[in-house]
């Protein structure tokens, strides 16, 4: 009887394992470097990116896009924007954003409309904290040279102050 109800119960539990099993999501890692290397070509204002990316770190986006030429959702540029994103060894998302006009609403867009949390000092360089509403995402914002930076991410403020020290 034991057998009987074990032959009967062990295909249910197969198919329960092997249709509630969740695959790791595939990492598609992008080329950055033509991208930075556009940017700073025709960029007007310095280019802040990484010196490097951190070991282990992937890079997931990487968007030049000029003043009035299709960006997000095909709408002109605002700006000249350049978008990068990285994904921690702990598969953590980090935003790079950089734009030479209307800084405000770069940040608002960023930061999901952060209020500000206070303020980090960064190689003497001060950034300004932005926290979400909700709490989840925090950024630093550097302004001047012409550009408004933005580094985000659902991260805490010593991971961004980090990623911030590598940025030129």
């Amino acid at each position: 009887m034991v057998i009987a109800v074990v032959l009967l119960l062990l295909p249910v539990v197969l198919i329960y394992w092997w249709f509630s099993r969740i695959p790791e999501p595939q990492v598609n890692a992008v080329d950055w470097q033509p991208v930075v290397a556009a940017a700073k070509a025709e960029s007007p204002y310095p280019v802040a990116v990484p010196s490097a990316v951190p070991e282990g770190w992937t890079v997931v986006r990487a968007r030049w896009t000029k003043l009035g030429h299709p960006g997000i959702n095909q709408q002109p540029a605002i700006g000249n924007t350049l978008q990068l994103g990285y994904l921690t060894e702990q598969r953590m998302y980090l935003g790079l954003d950089q734009r030479d006009t209307d800084g405000p609403g770069l940040i608002r867009d960023v930061t999901r409309e952060g209020i500000s949390d206070g303020e980090s000092v960064i190689a003497d360089v001060p950034w300004q904290r932005y926290l979400s509403r909700d709490e989840r995402t925090r950024a630093l914002v550097r302004t001047g040279g012409g550009s408004t930076v933005v580094v985000s991410g659902d991260v805490s403020y010593e991971l961004l102050e980090t990623f911030a020290a590598l940025i030129g």
